[in-house]
């Protein structure tokens, strides 16, 4: 099976601990974390990652969810199959609590994030139902299996 076509923009905005998420997010990983959740239905995809301060983060999800907190990644979502067209924001300081809370590399939890925000971006939700939840995670567990990391729901 061929993966999708992918053009990733990847950027980080200024921030004190900017260096520290560039380190663990190669070009390279972020690229095959998006390509293996592309869904079969996908030709190409043209998605931004962009690793952003709190600041930043809450503005965004107070702005666009009107929810007034930083989350961990947002999903901005302009096209679907089979050319996905999307923006992924992930805050760092509350993506790095995260993984500090759960006991996980930092890797790992950016790994599980930008899978989660590329299904949310081919439509995707598991805010919808519980049997969309499920399916959603189901979905996480199985592409995360296949890039060779854990189960993310199991702490």
């Amino acid at each position: 099976m061929s993966l999708p076509e992918l053009q990733l923009s990847l950027q980080f905005a200024r921030f004190d601990a900017a260096a520290e998420h560039r380190a663990v997010l190669p070009r390279h990983k972020v690229i095959r974390w998006i390509r293996h959740a592309l869904l079969d239905d996908v030709m190409a995809a043209e998605i931004t990652v962009r690793i952003v301060d709190a600041e930043e983060g809450q503005g965004l999800n107070r702005d666009y969810r009107h929810k007034d907190y930083a989350t961990n990644v947002l999903t901005f979502d302009y096209s679907a199959a089979p050319i996905v067209a999307a923006d992924l924001v992930l805050c760092a300081p509350v993506v790095a609590r995260e993984a500090q809370e759960l006991g996980k590399p930092l890797m790992a939890h950016y790994a599980h994030l930008i899978v989660h925000g590329t299904l949310h971006a081919q439509g995707l939700d598991h805010e919808t139902s519980e049997e969309d939840a499920e399916a959603m995670e189901a979905e996480e567990i199985r592409i995360l299996a296949g890039l060779g990391y854990a189960n993310p729901y199991q702490h």
